[in-house]
């Protein structure tokens, strides 16, 4: 019973080709076991009791030794065994190798076949009952199990699962994930939910598993609160976050930052950081600074990043001195009323200032009113040495324009509380780009025809004579004129007949014109396109000027005397003829920006009047609301105007044919478009201003390069002005060259 059966190489082929057509057979406790093979080329395999093992077990064990076999050989056979209907892809071709030292159960059979079709590029998909072997790239559109959570499976299975993250984005997360699966299969982020999707086999998700449970936690740890004893949080945030980060915009490791931010409120400071380490030694840095101060006094430099140090200097005097209106002179309840006048905090640190420097003044308790008030005017004219500064018993505050800095001298409770203002008002400003557009098309049409005639002969003889004619028109087109000077005829189409010239009493000489006809068709169009811009800072006035100066006469005197020279006077004052724009802009919290307006297009007509100078003016002035980079329309001038005259003489000109002779026909048509549009940009930081920035100075300097002089063989070329090309705003720094050392 013990001893092993042995197959001769003559009977080999036959025992394999057996077991693979009566699939694998369960271990028995026989002399003869069953034998497992793929192909005929595979060597034979040898079952090996199992020893002291029960009957029952040994028979749901198997030894597997598939050396080289055929694919789908082996997958048939294999499922013969664990009762499983397999279909077989036909693009799945080639041989495995699966071989076990000692008899394996239905599970293990299981695995080893996955793990083996693996190695090959296949996998197994499980779908409505029955499983099968397709290409690798091919199993993730074929269904599988999904897992949302809970227990994850074990193996060489296609699992498709979905990781929901708490912490982490699913975005960022994603190119940490992918290199971890293998190319065939999909790796997805999606951001409204912020969860992953991923198919791949199970024992490699129950890895990502692991790993994306260490990564997906908070960023940082919990905000920590340092409470401030000495040191104000508004200076010490400056300081610290200098300390902690000494280049300015650096790219820090994350882990190593440390974010700092001031509350004044509570006069704290609150810490972030993602190392402990870090943060620990914040805490130790701040602790070593918030110490109280080795000079004694109560005078403050505030040096200002933003704000104008003149214009919040009164700011904060009205502050201070508006409340001391209210207050009722040499008496110490008057005093208290109008410091309690002063808003919020500020009004109760005055207040306790104000109490705290009538107690020094009066040590004994008096209540002697007059006295109490004396003192505290005395301590606030001693607490301020600048002139020019307000005088209370809260403080002074002067501007230093030099350095931009506010000097403020007063108790510690109340500069706490101006302290607090001043990081509120020292904000950086948005800045608005306003563009403009102003788009003007005029089309002018004009046509006239007609025949003029005169008879002058008898101008010149004795007797009655009779002489006449038609004129039709203004000054250069009418016979008359054209008789005395022939250059005065306009624009046009001029035929007539002369009969050399002629001398009419108290004329003089003119030549004889018995006939002139003339016709004139006009055709002028207009297309004008402004484009004013403008960048200011919000809530600021900005103003663009394009055009001439031109003079315009406001009164004449001459004045004679008793002498015979006259001496004329005349009084001229200039205004600006062109394009004008105006812009007040004011930019709200949501990014709504309130605009107003004024903005005029002007022009000269005509200076050749004595009175003055005629002037053409279209203006706007209006006050709106527009959305950060959207455009609206200001306002807009549709003009079309049709004009006929017509200049006959009566009855004759209403003739049929021979009418023309008798009339004058003069027709013309005007039609102006005129439309304003505008668009603001908020920028309120600088990457806001260089996006703008670089597409209209390359803009500007493709039109200097278009515009250059083409080249002369007889004249020398002369290159006009380019713009230099735009630099980048903060050049790369460029890395120290090590010298290479010499060649032997």
């Amino acid at each position: 019973m013990g001893k092993r059966l042995k197959i001769t190489q003559r009977y080999s082929a036959l025992v394999a080709g057996a077991c693979c057509l009566l699939g694998l057979l369960p271990v028995r406790a026989e002399p003869l076991m069953p034998l497992l093979a793929a192909a005929s080329t595979a060597p034979a395999a040898v079952a090996r009791p199992a020893a002291r093992a029960p009957r029952a077990a040994r028979a749901e064990e198997v030894t597997l030794n598939f050396v080289n076999a055929d694919i789908e050989s082996v997958v048939r056979a294999v499922g013969q065994f664990l009762k499983k209907d397999i279909l077989v892809d036909p693009r799945v071709k080639g041989t495995v190798t699966i071989v076990t030292d000692q008899p394996v159960g239905r599970d293990e059979a299981w695995r080893q076949l996955l793990a083996a079709l693996r190695f090959q590029g296949f996998t197994v998909v499980d779908s409505a009952g029955f499983s099968k072997v397709v290409p690798e790239a091919d199993a993730k559109f074929l269904g599988g199990p999904t897992i949302i959570g809970g227990s994850q499976p074990a193996g060489d299975q296609l699992v498709t699962q979905i990781f929901r993250l708490n912490h982490e984005s699913a975005n960022a997360l994603l190119p940490m994930v992918r290199p971890l699966v293998s190319a065939n299969n999909p790796v997805s982020a999606n951001p409204s939910n912020n969860t992953l999707v991923i198919t791949d086999y199970a024992e490699n998700l129950r890895r990502i598993a692991r790993i994306i449970a260490a990564v997906d936690l908070p960023a940082g740890g919990d905000p920590e609160v340092v409470s401030l004893q000495y040191a104000l949080a508004v200076d010490l945030a400056g300081v610290v976050a200098r300390l902690l980060d000494p280049v300015a915009g650096a790219n820090v490791d994350p882990g190593q930052r440390v974010i700092v931010m001031a509350e004044p409120r509570t006069n704290a400071l609150l810490l972030r950081a993602a190392s402990p380490a870090r943060l620990a030694y914040a805490r130790s840095l701040i602790a070593r600074l918030d110490l109280p101060t080795s000079t004694a006094g109560n005078i403050h430099v505030v040096q200002l990043k933003n704000a104008n140090a003149a214009q919040l200097a009164q700011t904060l005097r009205a502050v201070l001195s508006g409340d001391l209106s209210q207050t009722s002179p040499g008496g110490q309840g008057g005093g208290a009323q109008g410091l309690g006048g002063i808003p919020g905090t500020l009004g109760a640190a005055a207040r306790a200032a104000s109490a705290s420097q009538g107690n020094a003044a009066n040590p004994l308790g008096q209540s002697n009113a007059g006295t109490s008030g004396l003192a505290a005017g005395a301590l606030g004219a001693a607490a301020n040495p600048f002139s020019s500064g307000t005088v209370s018993g809260a403080g002074a505050v002067q501007a230093d324009v030099a350095t931009n800095s506010l000097i403020i001298t007063a108790p510690e409770p109340v500069y706490r509380n101006l302290r607090a203002i001043i990081e509120l008002l020292d904000a950086r400003r948005a800045q608005v780009f306003v563009e403009s557009l102003i788009v003007e098309v005029t089309a002018d049409k004009a046509a006239e025809f007609g025949i003029q005639w005169q008879d002058l002969s008898g101008a010149g003889r004795g007797g009655s004579q009779l002489i006449g004619g038609t004129n039709f028109g203004g000054a250069g087109r009418n016979i008359i004129n054209a008789s005395a000077n022939l250059g005065t005829l306009g624009n046009g189409l001029n035929i007539g007949v002369v009969r050399g010239t002629i001398t009419l009493p108290g004329i003089g000489t003119v030549t004889n014109l018995g006939f002139l006809a003339r016709a004139l068709e006009a055709d002028a169009n207009a297309n004008i396109l402004s484009t004013p811009n403008l960048l200011t800072l919000d809530n600021e006035e900005a103003q663009i000027v394009v055009g001439q100066n031109v003079p315009f006469i406001t009164g004449q005197y001459a004045q004679t005397g008793t002498t015979a020279t006259v001496t004329p006077f005349q009084t001229i004052e200039r205004r600006d003829v062109g394009l004008t724009l105006r812009v007040r802009p004011q930019v709200s919290q949501g990014g709504t920006v309130k605009l107003q307006i004024y903005q005029e297009v002007s022009s000269v007509q005509d200076n050749t009047i004595a009175a003055g100078v005629i002037t053409n003016k279209r203006s706007i002035e209006s006050s709106v609301l527009v959305d950060d980079g959207q455009i609206i329309v200001l306002g807009g001038l549709v003009q079309d105007s049709v004009t006929d005259t017509r200049d006959k003489v009566p009855g004759l000109g209403d003739l049929p044919l021979i009418g023309g002779l008798f009339r004058y026909d003069t027709r013309k048509r005007s039609k102006t478009n005129l439309m304003v549009f505008l668009r603001p940009y908020v920028l309120r930081t600088a990457a806001d201003s260089n996006s703008i920035l670089p597409d209209r100075y390359e803009a500007m300097r493709r039109e200097e390069i278009g515009r250059q002089l083409p080249s002369s063989v007889l004249l020398p070329d002369l290159p006009g002005p380019v713009l230099p090309a735009l630099l980048p705003a903060v050049p790369p720094a460029v890395p120290p060259v090590t010298p290479a050392a010499p060649a032997r």
